[in-house]
């Protein structure tokens, strides 16, 4: 009979016995708009509550989370076992700013990272003032042509009737032209818009990005002899591998680049259109900085 003596208590453990909540992080160190991975160390546990203290939630064993601001997050997991018996634990995690200038772009077809290029600081300093200001939020993609871009940024495009033309609102400004070599009309390009004036200044809000279609050496070659500027052989390589529409190169400023979200342009440009190339379900965006 002692064995069975000794039993019941161990029985009576294993039936009392709560979970440990636990996890590590990696990298230790994260900047505003890179992946944290979670290592979750807990063990008796078969459920797992996740808040991650930027408003969003899992239930995954071992999530990933994306910081679009910087700062501190207290990140809680809360472990349950079989029986219901739940445990706690907290970390803070210290969020520090990128070193690019980001913005992110939502839309409901998926969201966008793009830079915004320090070479071009009279477009970047006025695209930041007015994403600040929530200026685009709301807005329409409201011109969509599938193998050129999709174009946004008029203010008129804010709660627009389906019989609305839109495409000539702005903030009441225009922008110096500012080009680069290094800055092209590659797929994924953040381009300022404009009416037709001999300084090629840019539109003060409007910008389009990027779509564009397979490009040849022979095209590029025509391009460098029509403006006497030579492409340097990173950005060669990159309309040769991903394409792009080189000709509007020098004629209206390239001021950043989608980096995540490539098919989300694909998407938007994919969509059915009709007058004035405006798509026939709207596609509205809100952007913010990455900071």
């Amino acid at each position: 009979m002692r064995p069975l003596l000794l039993l019941l208590p161990l029985l009576s453990l294993a039936y009392c016995a709560r979970p440990v909540a636990g996890f590590t992080v990696a990298p230790a160190s994260v900047v505003a708009a890179d992946t944290l991975r979670f290592n979750n160390t807990s063990e008796r546990a078969v459920n797992y509550q996740w808040d991650f203290g930027n408003g969003t939630t899992s239930t995954e064993a071992e999530p990933a989370v994306r910081y679009f601001r910087s700062g501190d997050y207290r990140v809680v997991l809360t472990a349950t076992n079989e029986k219901g018996k739940s445990r706690t634990t907290a970390q803070t995690i210290n969020v520090t700013p990128p070193k690019e200038c980001l913005i992110r772009i939502e839309t409901p077809l998926g969201n966008m990272l793009a830079r915004l290029s320090d070479q071009t600081p009279q477009h970047q300093d006025n695209f930041v003032k007015l994403v600040e200001e929530n200026f685009y939020d709301s807005l329409l993609f409201h011109r969509v042509i599938e193998g050129f871009m999709i174009q946004g940024g008029d203010p008129t495009s804010k709660n627009a009737g389906p019989n609305d033309r839109l495409g000539s609102g702005g903030p009441g400004y225009q922008i110096p032209a500012e080009f680069d070599p290094s800055l092209a009309h590659v797929k994924g390009a953040i381009a300022a818009a404009r009416t037709n004036n001999p300084e090629k200044k840019s539109s003060g809000s409007q910008f389009y990005i990027v779509q564009g279609r397979p490009v040849t050496e022979a095209e590029l070659n025509r391009q460098e002899s029509q403006t006497g500027v030579r492409y340097p052989s990173d950005v060669r390589a990159t309309y040769l591998e991903m394409g792009g529409v080189p000709f509007l190169d020098q004629n209206y400023t390239v001021f950043g680049q989608v980096i995540e979200g490539m098919d989300v342009i694909d998407k938007i440009a994919a969509t059915a259109t009709g007058a004035g190339d405006r798509p026939q379900e709207d596609v509205p965006m809100k952007i913010s900085l990455v900071r």
